[in-house]
C-alpha cells in the first residue's frame, strides 16, 4: 500500500468552512466555495482543487461519512473521508476519538447497504428501486462518480480544433470526444472561466450529454425557434450556433432575471438572431399560438440525471418536489405545445434518470393528444464517464 497522503491544515480548515455554509447554513455547495475562496485571496489554484473536490466528495458521501464516523461533527466526518482515502490521520484534536481501524471496520459492515454505502436518503433510493428496478444500483454508483469539465465548443466563431489549439497555448489541456462533435473534455481541473478563450465567448461549459439535445431537434438556418424553458439561455446559444444566427430565436422563461443574464451571455457568444419573452401570463404563450417550425422543452424537473455535478441536491431534494414538478412539467408540455405549427417538431427533454418525469410524461400527453402529435423518436442517456443522465423525445405536430 502507498504511503498516506497528507492534507495541510489550512486546507481541512476551509473544507470544513464549505461544509459548515452547505450543511449548516443551506448553501448551494458552489455557493459555499465561492464564499471560502474569496476569504482567502492569495490561495493557489492547486489548493483550490484539494479544497473543491474534497468538499464536493464529502458532501457526495456525507451519509456514509456520518455513520462510518459514528459523528454529526463536520471534523470528523472529514477525518472519516481521509481515513478511507489513504490520507494520515493527524492528531489533530477536533478528531479527538476517531480510530482508523474502528473507521474501516464500520465501513466494511455497511457497505452492503446501497442506500448508506451510495449515500443517499431513505424515500430516494426506495424511489429508484420502485421507477428503474435493477438498474437503480448501477445508475446511483455512475451518478456518485465526479464529473469532468466539458466545453462546448461556439462553433459561430471556431472548429473544436481550433479552441483546442487556443487552450492549449494559454496552458489548458483538453481532449476531443469523438461521439460528441461540438465537446472538448479538460485534462484537469482548472478555472477555464479565466481564460482569454472564454471572455472572447469561444466556447460554454457543458455536459457533453447535455449538448445532444439541441441537435436532436433538427433546428436549420432561417427557422423560427422557440426555446420555452431558457433558463440563462445555455441551450438557446447552442440552437442559435445550429441555425448559424440564421432566423429567428425566442428565448422564453418564467424568470426574467434569468433572460437577462442570457442577453450577457449572448453578446460574449456573437449570438445576435434572439429576442427575450418573460413569460407572465398565459397570455404570454398564446401570442406565440402555431408560430414555432421548433420547439424546445427542456422542463424543470428534479435533477436526478446531473447528482455527480450537483452533490448537494440530494439532501436537498424532497419527494413533494418530485410530484409537484411532475405536474408542472405536465402542463409546460400540454400548454407550450400549442406554439408550435403544424408539421413543426419539438422537443421534451429533461435532466432527470426517472421514467415519471421521462417516457411516462410523453406518453401520456401522446395519448392525450393522439389526434394532433406522435413520437418521432425518444432517446435516455445514462451517466456515464463522459456524461451526466438525459431523457429526451422529438415529437411532431400532425400537419
Amino acid at each position: 500500500m502507498s504511503a498516506p497522503l497528507k492534507l495541510p491544515r489550512t486546507a481541512a480548515e476551509s473544507i470544513v468552512q464549505v461544509l459548515k455554509e452547505v450543511f449548516v447554513h443551506n448553501k448551494y455547495a458552489d455557493k459555499a466555495l465561492e464564499k471560502v475562496f474569496k476569504a482567502l485571496p492569495r490561495i493557489s489554484e492547486d489548493d483550490k482543487a484539494v479544497i473543491a473536490e474534497t468538499s464536493y466528495a464529502i458532501i457526495r458521501y456525507y451519509r456514509l461519512l456520518q455513520t462510518v464516523s459514528n459523528s454529526e461533527s463536520l471534523w470528523k466526518i472529514l477525518g472519516a473521508w481521509m481515513v478511507l482515502n489513504n490520507f494520515e490521520l493527524d492528531n489533530w484534536k477536533e478528531f479527538g476519538s476517531l480510530h482508523s481501524a474502528a473507521i474501516q471496520q464500520r465501513f466494511g459492515e455497511i457497505k452492503s447497504d446501497r442506500k448508506i454505502r451510495e449515500s443517499i436518503p431513505d424515500w430516494l433510493d426506495a424511489r429508484g428501486e420502485e421507477e428503474l428496478g435493477e438498474k437503480w444500483d448501477t445508475l446511483i454508483a455512475a451518478l456518485n462518480q465526479p464529473p469532468v469539465i466539458t466545453l462546448r465548443v461556439n462553433t459561430l466563431k471556431l472548429t473544436p480544433e481550433e479552441l483546442q489549439q487556443q487552450l492549449a497555448d494559454e496552458g489548458y489541456e483538453a481532449t476531443i470526444v469523438e461521439e460528441y462533435p461540438e465537446a472538448l473534455v479538460l485534462s484537469k481541473r482548472k478555472n477555464i472561466f479565466q481564460s482569454r478563450a472564454f471572455q472572447e465567448g469561444l466556447f460554454e461549459v457543458q455536459d457533453a450529454g447535455s449538448q445532444s439535445i439541441v441537435p436532436f431537434l433538427l433546428v436549420e438556418p432561417g427557422m423560427r425557434v422557440i426555446d420555452a424553458c431558457a433558463g440563462t439561455g445555455g441551450k438557446s446559444l447552442h440552437l442559435a450556433a445550429c441555425m448559424q444566427n440564421k432566423g429567428r430565436l425566442i428565448s422564453m422563461d418564467v424568470a426574467g432575471w434569468k433572460l437577462e443574464d442570457f442577453k450577457k451571455r449572448a453578446r460574449r457568444a456573437g449570438v445576435h438572431n434572439f429576442e427575450i419573452r418573460t413569460i407572465e401570463t398565459a397570455k404570454s404563450i398564446k401570442r406565440f399560438h402555431q408560430t414555432a417550425d421548433r420547439l424546445l422543452l427542456d422542463v424543470p424537473c428534479s435533477g436526478l440525471g446531473v447528482l455527480k455535478r450537483n452533490p448537494d441536491a440530494r439532501w436537498k431534494l424532497k419527494p413533494e418536489y418530485i410530484t409537484k414538478i411532475i405536474n408542472t412539467q405536465k402542463d409546460i408540455l400540454q400548454n407550450y405545445s400549442l406554439m408550435l405549427k403544424p408539421g413543426g417538431v419539438l422537443v421534451y427533454s429533461t435532466c432527470s434518470i426517472l421514467p415519471s418525469e421521462n417516457e411516462n410524461q410523453v406518453k401520456h400527453f401522446l395519448e392525450k393528444n393522439s389526434q394532433h402529435f406522435v413520437l418521432e423518436e425518444e432517446k435516455t442517456l445514462e451517466p456515464s464517464a463522459h456524461t451526466d443522465g438525459f431523457y429526451m423525445a422529438r415529437i411532431k405536430r400532425i400537419p
